[in-house]
């Protein structure tokens, strides 16, 4: 990372080379210059990050420095020195754009935390703009549909987007994709350029949920060393999507509530209730109503999120989406990958259409990441596709017989492993022997060897 340029502007050699010594010990990079010539020169050429300038130079003044200098570049920081002059000056040079105005003779300990404020400042400005920027060119995710279904899931999405307050339920299986339906209703809705924050209340522990989310104040706690903003007050104005909601524990579920109807909080530890306006929307793949009768989730607080509850269908019950998505995920990855898949074969279609696909979108979409990754052909055939997938596609009079499936509840992968050691076994190690037994080309069989350990 570069260091942070100055630029040091005095016809006092003395204070120039002071002034420079000092901030090279603090780790900046140093220009100056002794009139405003060469003052404005300097500041088009090296493009300082600062500007130190004296109000009284010989020739162009430094008032009329300020003037051209922010002409050029309007986000450059100056800080005006002098020894002259009262508050009509001071006015002036902050109306014509500087930062702040010192007056001398100066503490050079004070000049480094108005310049360490300055730059703070102005990384904070940056950081803004960044931000702004990048919200203007995101659009809500594409959601890939087919089914009826899902048609009227998106036209939901769309309706719900302009009621900008009103608490969303998703509720689905895992993968179904909750998180991209609460992203599409953000970025359709008048909170877009605002933050969308997600937390999985699953992943973070009962004691730390409330901090995460309400914030603490210093000393709340033993190692409370800070002050820190939760997540409601940094999504002000925007979205929360507190994922896996039926994880969370009953006494937090009682203070979301009383956010959720108030609409303020107080920091752990602080006495200050800070009001804040931000939508929630809620998933979980879990039956909360039966959660209610086993009492594990709060019946008020229930009814409270579902104001608009939104059903994703599991993949399975919407087949029409399988192909539809197949075919976008595939140009996602070719262009990720660098690769040229046209198509995907009718055999390897009719695997997908007919596996059940229990890990649903996102199962879906790592297959065909692994596929794209690892194959090289123009077209995606079934023999690119995972053992999972392709294991029940061996045509009839195809020598399966003499397979033992490992017991219910073993790992896709142990599973996977243990067809390829069988295959091998009753093929007497034959690769190509062993590969037709599993129905698979001999890339992919080898593949398989090789990740298992086999060669």
């Amino acid at each position: 990372m570069k260091p942070t340029k100055i630029l040091v502007v005095d016809d006092e050699h003395l204070i120039r080379w002071s002034l420079e010594q000092n901030l090279r010990k603090q780790g900046y990079e140093v220009i100056t210059a002794g009139n405003g010539e060469d003052a404005l020169k300097s500041a088009r050429e090296e493009q300082p990050d600062l500007v130190l300038l004296d109000i009284q130079l010989p020739g162009i003044s430094g008032m009329e420095v300020l003037e051209k200098v922010k002409e050029f570049d309007e986000e450059i920081i100056v800080i005006m020195l002098t020894a002259y002059g009262g508050l009509e000056t001071a006015v002036h040079a902050m109306r014509l754009g500087a930062y702040d105005y010192i007056n001398k003779p100066f503490n050079l300990d004070e000049l480094g935390l108005v310049i360490r404020k300055a730059l703070e400042t102005s990384d904070l400005r940056r950081e803004v703009v960044r931000l702004r920027t990048e919200h203007k060119k995101l659009a809500p995710p594409e959601i890939m549909a087919a089914s009826a279904q899902m048609k009227k899931v998106k036209d939901v999405m769309e309706k719900v987007a302009k009621s900008d307050a009103a608490t969303i339920l998703v509720l689905g299986e895992s993968g179904t994709g909750k998180e991209l339906v609460a992203k599409g209703i953000h970025y359709m809705s008048g909170r877009a350029d605002k933050p969308f924050v997600a937390i999985n209340c699953a992943a973070v522990p009962a004691t730390l949920l409330e901090s995460e989310l309400f914030g603490h104040e210093k000393g709340a706690f033993t190692d409370a060393k800070a002050t820190k903003k939760g997540l409601f007050e940094l999504a002000d104005g925007g979205t929360v999507f507190l994922d896996e909601i039926g994880d969370m524990e009953m006494g937090m579920q009682a203070k979301l509530l009383r956010f959720l109807e108030e609409r303020t909080f107080r920091r752990i530890g602080g006495s200050k209730t800070i009001p804040v306006d931000v939508r929630i929307i809620s998933a979980t793949n879990k039956e909360l109503l039966k959660a209610i009768e086993e009492k594990t989730f709060r019946n008020d607080l229930y009814y409270r999120l579902q104001v608009i509850p939104i059903f994703l269908p599991p993949l399975r019950e919407r087949k029409e989406d399988i192909l539809v998505m197949a075919n976008h995920f595939m140009q996602i990855y070719n262009k990720e990958f660098h690769k040229n898949v046209k198509g995907i074969s009718k055999s390897a279609e009719k695997l997908l259409l007919d596996y059940h696909w229990p890990g649903n979108v996102r199962e879906l979409r790592n297959v065909l990441e692994r596929a794209i990754i690892l194959e090289s052909e123009d077209t995606l055939l079934m023999e690119h596709l995972p053992l999972e997938i392709t294991a029940g596609a061996a045509p009839q009079g195809a020598p399966v017989t003499g397979f033992k499936l490992p017991p219910e509840g073993i790992d896709i992968e142990e599973v996977e492993k243990e067809l390829i050691r069988q295959a091998l076994e009753l093929a007497d190690n034959n690769q190509s022997k062993a590969a037709k037994k599993l129905n698979l080309g001999i890339d992919a069989f080898r593949y398989r060897m090789k990740k298992f350990g086999f060669l």
